[in-house]
């Protein structure tokens, strides 16, 4: 809400400032933070990181992946050897060989008598012979074939290879590593947050120096063309004096001289408002040839209704962007111990998927796509690593004692800072008192000497003398006011309260 409301504000004050339109310390700030190119990085790394707190987040979930292929060789794969095919599609003729060998046998053992009887029926030995030779030649051939069939039915024509397969895998325990990581992709993203809550500090603080610089600028520039005229009159009644052989013309000289450096004192003043008018236009992206008009350039009390929070350590310790930067710091590497811990703890994950081939190798090789579903179980437990995982643990609890230790040491720096801070306030607001009551004397003495210098009764000297003390008593309440207002600048930044 801030940063639209800010863009609004800056996109509303930057369309009439052609026309002169005055700028108050709020719209200068709005319109350089709208415009801070390094601000707008730190946003884009609090995208970042949201992203990657995301990223880290889908850790929890199942992750799926489906993975496919073709493969030609130039052999298929073969479940029975060359000898084993020799042997199947020769099963018949190695069957029978050994039987018409015992066939023979037995004819030549049968009696003769039992020939005779036989060749009263009409068999022959020649005829029972041929008969039983063809009978085994008839079983040869049928065995042979069914060799055959055998082979070409363990054939798998598997030259050209399809395969397929969706995996799922499910985190069950890794170890804390999940857990870890999440939550130094949580602190990350806070870290991010944190430096665009610096980097805005940043901005502002420097918008702030340089608002009140051209304040600081403008209010001397009026005092030295006011300064300029005192003088120029002096010099004018000093020159009627000198016609008038009332007054010598080494005054006039002297007088003369007063001129010029007043005039030099203004052009030097000119010089540098138009210089910190340009810088400041830079930090709110506005034309730095342009004219920019602030609000608290014709004010007469610039410290006036200016309030400060008390210096209090305890808010700038929650406040202070670089400390909650730091503490995340050391949150993330405290996180990393437990991330590098993992390695030494066992994993498991569920797995499972469903896988395809062609051909389809449960179905005896069919060219055809078929295909299993599968399920089970992954554990992985580290058993040795030579101490890898240890002396990783070793090394970031040292980055988080280098993390603490920063913290602390940056703690005890803002605790100082705060109480400089304060410090500072209170003397630049005593300076201010100070510096007003000595304006009101200078004012008082020079009101005094020209009024003496009317009645001839004070020399143009002592006259130019309350004119550069005046000068100086008012340059020094400008200062004085300036400096307060920088002051309470540094204490909010010191506290951490620094905002728009």
């Amino acid at each position: 809400m801030k940063r639209i409301t800010g863009y609004l504000l800056a996109t509303c004050v930057a369309l009439p400032v052609g026309a002169q339109t005055t700028l108050t310390l709020d719209s200068c700030r709005a319109l350089a933070l709208s415009n801070n190119k390094q601000l707008a990085v730190a946003h884009v790394k609090q995208d970042i990181a949201a992203n990657m707190r995301k990223s880290a987040r889908t850790k929890y979930l199942p992750r799926v992946s489906a993975l496919a292929g073709y493969e030609y060789t130039s052999r298929e794969i073969s479940l029975l050897s060359d000898d084993q095919k020799k042997t199947l599609g020769n099963m018949g003729t190695n069957a029978t060989a050994g039987i018409g060998g015992k066939a023979n046998e037995l004819l030549q053992a049968v009696p003769q008598g039992v020939w005779q009887q036989l060749g009263q029926l009409g068999f022959t030995p020649e005829g029972i012979q041929q008969q039983l030779t063809a009978g085994i030649g008839s079983l040869a051939g049928s065995l042979n074939q069914v060799g055959a069939g055998i082979v070409d039915a363990f054939h798998t024509d598997t030259r050209s290879m399809w395969a397929g397969a969706i995996m799922v895998t499910q985190p069950v325990y890794m170890g804390g590593a999940i857990t870890a990581m999440n939550r130094i992709a949580d602190i990350g993203e806070q870290l991010a947050a944190n430096s665009a809550h610096a980097q805005r500090q940043l901005t502002l603080y420097s918008i702030d120096q340089a608002y009140w610089q051209v304040v600081s600028l403008r209010h001397k520039q009026k005092l030295a063309q006011s300064y300029l005229d005192l003088v120029k009159k002096l010099d004018g009644d000093v020159q009627k004096m000198i016609e008038e052989g009332v007054a010598t013309r080494s005054e006039g000289l002297s007088v003369s001289v007063k001129v010029n450096e007043a005039e030099m004192t203004l052009s030097k003043v000119n010089d540098g408002l138009t210089l910190a008018k340009m810088y400041l236009s830079q930090l709110c992206g506005l034309p730095m040839n342009g004219s920019v008009t602030l609000a608290d350039e014709e004010s007469e009390n610039i410290a006036q209704n200016t309030s400060c929070a008390k210096a209090d350590v305890a808010v700038a310790f929650e406040q202070r962007p670089e400390i909650r930067m730091l503490r995340n710091t050391l949150d993330m590497t405290q996180q990393s111990v437990k991330l590098l811990k993992a390695g030494n703890l066992p994993q498991v994950a569920i797995v499972g998927g469903y896988a395809v081939s062609n051909p389809n190798l449960f179905n005896g090789f069919e060219r055809k796509f078929g295909g299993v579903w599968n399920v089970g179980v992954l554990v992985r437990v580290p058993v040795w690593n030579w101490g890898d995982v240890t002396y990783k643990v070793r090394a970031a609890k040292g980055a988080s004692a280098i993390a603490s230790l920063e913290l602390e040491e940056v703690k005890e720096k803002i605790e100082l800072q705060v109480s400089q801070s304060s410090f500072r306030l209170n003397e630049a607001s005593k300076k201010l008192q100070l510096a007003m009551a000595s304006t009101r004397k200078a004012e008082e003495n020079l009101r005094t000497a020209n009024l003496g210098f009317r009645e001839g009764v004070i020399q143009s000297t002592t006259v130019m003398e309350a004119q550069t003390a005046w000068l100086q008593a008012q340059s020094q309440k400008i200062d004085a006011e300036i400096d307060v207002r920088l002051s309470q600048t540094n204490m909010q930044k010191a506290l951490g309260t620094l905002e728009n």
